[in-house]
């Protein structure tokens, strides 16, 4: 895999779990600070808080996955441009690599 697009994965994840976090943390600020009585009315907020986060989260993977293809097809023109042959994403190998775990 090209180093562009792990980085990009990478940033695409960071990102989701960073504003999964931000919104998770704001909200329990927020519930905590309420009064006791608001029970319901804050666990209300705290799930739409987190399903935002998810969505957002959704929305940033999508957008990494998309700078990533968009990043292959760019690294592909390039070379062809100098007469290389770009080679296909199946042909890249996962099955070897140096560290030890069992699959």
């Amino acid at each position: 895999m090209h180093p562009a697009a792990v980085a990009g994965a990478a940033a695409g994840r960071l990102l989701h779990y960073t504003v999964s976090g931000v919104v998770g943390g704001l909200v329990l600020r927020g519930a905590a600070q309420a009064a006791p009585k608001a029970g319901p009315a804050a666990r209300r907020a705290l799930v739409n808080g987190i399903a935002g986060g998810i969505v957002a989260g959704r929305w940033i993977s999508g957008a990494a996955e998309e700078a990533r293809l968009k990043a292959g097809d760019m690294l592909a023109e390039a070379r062809s441009t100098l007469g290389e042959e770009a080679p296909p994403p199946s042909a890249v190998g996962t099955e070897s690599h140096d560290h030890d775990h069992e699959h």
